[in-house]
């Protein structure tokens, strides 16, 4: 060593896609198969025995980057299309082919999926916590760089509006959102010159930040009175050691721009937030910036079993062993998981049409539908989520 610093600790896409960030155990088995000279097809599963405490439902996110990891092997693979709100043992993916061919991508498949899925849940659990209002993705510095896009991608398709993170907008298509950060303040050495120079930036939304140096009413007061219909939003990121009554301080902000003809200045708040002071702060903030809650999220704990060896139902102790199906009800919302062995079409007690949810995604590494865009994957996370409740 040189002691100069060579590499960011990150793997390449080689990397992952050749199985070098997988665990070793299954490098050894392998081998031990190969030199056996045991070739069997096998059928395996993805699922979740348990989700995270107070989690009835999540988001299953991941799959596009799925589908990339295994793009080059001859296997069927089966998915619930992301986006899909699923409970617990629902299979979300199922690979049938030569074992060996994928047993080193196992450790990378569930990393792509728990990760981005438990940002997605907890972006969800937010945008049914926050309800119209605005969801901005502010969880990036919480983590990795390498893993911007991912948190952003995954906390967008979850419901949020927008992300701040330059390469993250330009994967998903969108204008980064533009806030105002302290430093700016602080190396101006004025808030009132932060506000003029930041209004001649080219911004339509703009979205200043108060309490810096000062009071957050008189900083609004200062920042509505220099911008006034330019000023879309003010952000108060209080932190902890100021905050004292966080929804006090944002109904006296308010109460003051109110009396003072700035009735169309909304009002965001940032800071430490998850869903559950979402809900608290709703009756005076009009949207929300949220950080370490996104890229902090509890994983969604993944399982890949094998449930099939040449077609004959197998599994380890504690699984369930065969192919199954996957059904929702369009009425109800109800789901249903039954063994493809029974070849018996299940009906809800609602009456209501059962839709198949667990269809093909791969074809001997042939693409058998189109992957659908991070607008599209959102919206059909909003459709859903009318369905679901907080459990809180």
């Amino acid at each position: 060593m040189n002691g100069r610093a060579k590499s960011f600790f990150i793997a390449s896409e080689k990397d992952i896609k050749s199985g070098k960030t997988t665990d070793v155990c299954f490098k050894k088995t392998v081998e031990i198969l190969q030199k056996a000279k045991c070739s069997k097809q096998v059928k395996a599963e993805v699922r979740v025995s348990s989700l995270p405490e107070n989690y009835s439902w999540a988001v299953l996110s991941g799959i596009e980057e799925v589908i990339c990891l295994l793009s080059n092997l001859k296997a069927n693979i089966q998915v619930l299309a992301e986006g899909t709100i699923f409970k617990e043992e629902m299979p979300v993916l199922s690979i049938i082919g030569e074992y060996t061919e994928f047993a080193m991508l196992e450790t990378a498949i569930l990393g792509l999926l728990c990760q981005s899925s438990g940002i997605a849940t907890k972006a969800a659990r937010c945008r049914i916590a926050a309800g119209q209002r605005t969801l901005l993705s502010f969880g990036a510095k919480r983590m990795h760089p390498a893993l911007s896009p991912m948190i952003d991608r995954a906390a967008f398709i979850g419901g949020y509006n927008g992300v701040s993170v330059i390469k993250s907008a330009e994967m998903l298509q969108e204008k980064p959102q533009e806030t105002m950060p302290h430093s700016l303040v602080l190396v101006l050495g004025s808030s009132e010159e932060a506000f003029r120079l930041f209004h001649e930036t080219e911004s339509a939304k703009k979205i200043v930040l108060i309490n810096t140096l000062g009071d957050e009413k008189f900083e609004a007061i200062k920042a509505a009175q220099i911008l006034g219909n330019d000023l879309f939003a003010l952000q108060l990121d209080t932190n902890d050691s100021r905050q004292g009554n966080f929804k006090k301080i944002l109904e006296e902000v308010r109460w003051e721009l109110d009396l003072r003809g700035f009735n169309h200045v909304k009002l965001f708040a940032s800071g430490g937030l998850d869903e559950y002071s979402i809900q608290k702060l709703n009756p005076v903030a009009d949207g929300y910036g949220v950080g370490t809650a996104l890229s902090n999220a509890p994983v969604i704990n993944f399982s890949m079993d094998i449930i099939e060896i040449e077609g004959v139902p197998m599994a380890k102790r504690g699984k369930m062993s065969g192919s199954k199906a996957v059904y929702r009800c369009t009425n109800c919302y109800q789901t249903k998981v039954v063994s493809m062995q029974k070849d018996i079409l299940p009906s809800c007690s609602c009456n209501g049409r059962l839709q198949s949810l667990l269809l093909p995604i791969m074809t001997d590494g042939r693409l058998e539908r189109q992957i659908l865009s991070p607008q599209e994957i959102r919206t059909y996370v909003l459709n859903q989520l009318g369905n679901m409740k907080l459990g809180l």
